[in-house]
């Protein structure tokens, strides 16, 4: 039977639980695990730590294999549409281990980096930390950068903190043979499904709107099974696994996911929408807005612009921080896609180890919507703007 996204949002992971004779999904905590022999238990350890599954020999211990982040990994590839997902401690750690797989699988250490990026992703990839050299260009230039080493195409869209679209039909295709990653943080798999647009990996900060409550941190990549077995073994070696309760609470997260990207989304189309309007901004960033759109990728490739909205001020770096001190409703913070609003300067924050050139400009907010009414949140801003515009 197919299914709808809504309906898989509630019941992706949970197979198993009838088995088990509970409704909601165990939190096992367990850091290690009773063997059942000595063979067994070390072919088991053999399995998981080369990047397979358990065998008869259990679990064995938690930095391999933990059976509830296993589930939000089955849950998120459901989502996704792709046979696997590999789940870690955070969205950076998800990122490394996606570089440092895809280096070995081809022998390559020259990665093509599409900007912008969020900035965490932007400093690794300049830092050279993880021993690949980084071409960073536009989404039109990533054929001209490929390299016979390239082992890597890495890009988000919207990307952050501006809001840009990238085609991925397009980029995937010139690419060629080099796997594409995509950052879906701000889409989600409601609006925006990479992997059916050719991607090999597709990933997640989960601490963003998998989680929606501020209070669980985690990264997931989303591909075939091949390359999540390459994934769990950086993941198995580094010790960059997902924690059990946080696993728990981004399982149980995408429930809602449907319906809270789906509240956020029409509430950011109201403030953005009144946002254009304002005489202290000098532009909104929205792929909502026909500007912003000129490929008609939102209704092609995304089935809507998303909650997150980024605006210019007409009065530079001082209004925008005097709008950050002014907010009430808005909490002055970093990240984003939870069930409260949040407004936070990119340049000086996310953003502030990026190189110059590619740092977004100092009049630059960016707001990720909440679920709460937008009326009220427009008045909060408007306030704040109307502050910052007399000062």
């Amino acid at each position: 039977m197919e299914l709808s996204l809504d309906t898989r949002a509630v019941h992706a992971g949970r197979a198993d639980l009838g088995a088990l004779g509970v409704h909601a999904p165990p939190l096992d905590l367990s850091t290690t695990n009773p063997l059942p022999g000595v063979e067994a238990g070390g072919l088991s350890y053999e399995a998981i730590a080369t990047g397979g599954h358990p065998t008869e020999g259990g679990h064995v211990y938690q930095r391999l294999w933990n059976p509830t982040v296993a589930r939000f990994e089955e849950a998120l590839a459901e989502l996704e549409h792709t046979a696997e997902a590999v789940a870690f401690s955070t969205g950076m750690a998800a990122v490394t281990a996606a570089v440092l797989a895809a280096s070995r699988e081809r022998s390559g250490r020259h990665v093509v980096a599409v900007r912008p990026l969020y900035g965490g992703t932007d400093h690794l990839l300049a830092s050279g930390l993880l021993d690949v050299e980084t071409t960073f260009c536009t989404a039109d230039e990533v054929a001209a950068s490929l390299r016979p080493d390239t082992c890597l195409v890495v890009l988000e869209t919207p990307a952050n903190p501006t809001l840009e679209l990238v085609d991925l039909t397009a980029v995937v295709a010139a690419a060629g043979d080099v796997p594409v990653l995509v950052d879906n943080t701000f889409a989600t798999p409601v609006l925006q499904n990479p992997a059916d647009l050719g991607a090999a990996y597709v990933l997640h900060s989960a601490t963003k709107y998998l989680g929606g409550h501020g209070d669980a941190m985690g990264g997931v990549v989303a591909t075939d099974a091949e390359r999540a077995a390459a994934l769990r073994r950086v993941r198995a070696v580094t010790g960059a696994l997902l924690h059990p309760f946080g696993a728990y609470l981004l399982h149980r997260g995408l429930a809602t996911l449907p319906l809270r990207v789906r509240a956020q989304q029409a509430g950011a189309e109201k403030v953005a929408g009144r946002l254009v309007s304002h005489p202290a901004v000098r532009r909104v960033h929205y792929p909502g807005l026909a500007e912003c759109d000129p490929a008609g990728l939102v209704g092609r490739q995304m089935r809507g612009p998303g909650a997150m909205v980024a605006f210019s001020l007409a009065g530079g770096y001082e209004a925008a921080t005097r709008v950050t001190d002014e907010v009430e409703l808005f909490t002055h913070a970093v990240s984003l896609g939870g069930v409260d609003s949040l407004i936070q300067h990119p340049a000086a924050l996310t953003h502030r180890p990026v190189a110059p050139e590619a740092k977004p400009h100092a009049d630059v907010l960016r707001l990720s919507i909440g679920l709460e009414d937008a009326d009220d949140l427009y008045r909060d801003l408007d306030r704040a703007l109307t502050a910052a515009h007399r000062a």
